[in-house]
């Protein structure tokens, strides 16, 4: 056996003896011979954490999206066969009467497919004025410049069938050609498009708090209430939707009703906020008015709650450079015709 086999025996020795020298790890360069080496273990902390990869989830077969799609297409072929049937039967008849219902059938279709475009145009409409939020949102975090014009000549494509925001879209392509950061281009677009546009918004949203209030108040029946509410609810998410930009159809507006929801519940609920609606109701007008007219108010400020909520949802927008609308500020326009009447 040679020297370099056998295993060298433990010795001592002193860090500040020149024959030692400390190395990292990864050193390639040559020790000369008869010099002790010395390679510190590297600290826990620092070494790189093996993480597995994340599979992503399984999904099964859709087997209710195809049984819906087939209940749909069979339920098509069903009514088709028989206008078909139909139309055959009114020409066995009479050839007067089948030229009349094969009109009104050609009639029918007409229309549906008018139905179907204007629902898919409203559909597109507000995914597109979602979309122009959510890429605002993000132009707001990162500053970027180009992607702050694009989303402008989009506003001013969706503002421009609005007359009322012609002198504010002739403002805001004055300035297009600025050296503008892109989140400061972002907020002078909310400046000038939105300011007129959440004026609106808040009158229509008063107003609505305002009827829901006197018919709650007045009402004989608690089914009356429900009917009216809900009627004034939808037609007020309709409202604001149009004075967006939006141009919702009966799919657009269960889209819209369902993030108006999803918003509510994200946040806080439909509690109108239990410090406002005690100081209102329990101290401020409870003494003053019938128990009637105290359930009047507090149907209005869920209505008003339900449009600020309807107004972050159909808003293309954040809320950055504007106010954001409070309830507080409905609550107290509320009170104060409420005591005038």
């Amino acid at each position: 056996m040679n020297d370099r086999s056998q295993q060298r025996r433990p010795a001592t020795f002193r860090l500040d003896d020149p024959g030692v020298v400390v190395t990292e790890i990864d050193e390639t360069s040559r020790i000369s011979r008869g010099t002790i080496q010395i390679t510190p273990e590297p600290d826990p902390s620092t070494l790189p954490v093996p993480i597995e990869p994340s599979l992503p989830p399984r999904r099964g077969f859709p087997w209710g999206a195809l049984f819906w799609s087939g209940l749909a297409g069979l339920t098509l072929l069903g009514v088709g066969l028989g206008v078909v049937h139909l139309i055959e039967d009114l020409f066995a008849r009479s050839e007067s009467l089948g030229f009349v219902g094969l009109a009104l059938a050609l009639v029918t279709a007409l229309a549906l497919a008018v139905v179907i475009g204007r629902e898919a145009y409203g559909l597109a409409r507000l995914a597109t004025i979602e979309k122009l939020h959510q890429r605002a949102s993000a132009v707001l975090a990162s500053d970027d410049r180009k992607e702050s014009r694009a989303i402008v000549q989009d506003l001013l494509q969706i503002a421009h069938q609005n007359p009322q925001l012609a002198r504010a879209r002739a403002a805001l392509e004055s300035h297009a050609g600025e050296i503008i950061d892109g989140a400061d281009m972002i907020r002078l677009a909310e400046r000038e498009l939105m300011s007129p546009l959440d004026a609106e918004a808040r009158r229509l949203v008063s107003s609505a708090a305002q009827k829901v209030s006197i018919v709650t108040a007045v009402s004989p029946r608690a089914l009356i209430d429900v009917l009216f509410v809900f009627v004034a609810s939808l037609r007020l998410i309709r409202q604001l939707a149009r004075l967006y930009g939006g141009r919702p159809g009966a799919l657009g507006m269960i889209r819209l009703l369902r993030h108006v929801i999803a918003h509510l519940a994200i946040t806080g609920g439909m509690a109108a906020s239990d410090s406002l609606v005690q100081q209102m109701l329990g101290h401020g007008i409870a003494a003053k008015l019938s128990q009637r007219l105290g359930e009047g108010v507090l149907n209005g400020l869920l209505t008003a709650r339900l449009g600020l909520a309807a107004i972050d949802v159909t808003r293309p927008l954040p809320f950055a450079a504007l106010l954001q609308p409070k309830l507080s500020d409905l609550a107290t326009d509320l009170l104060r015709k409420k005591n005038e009447e």
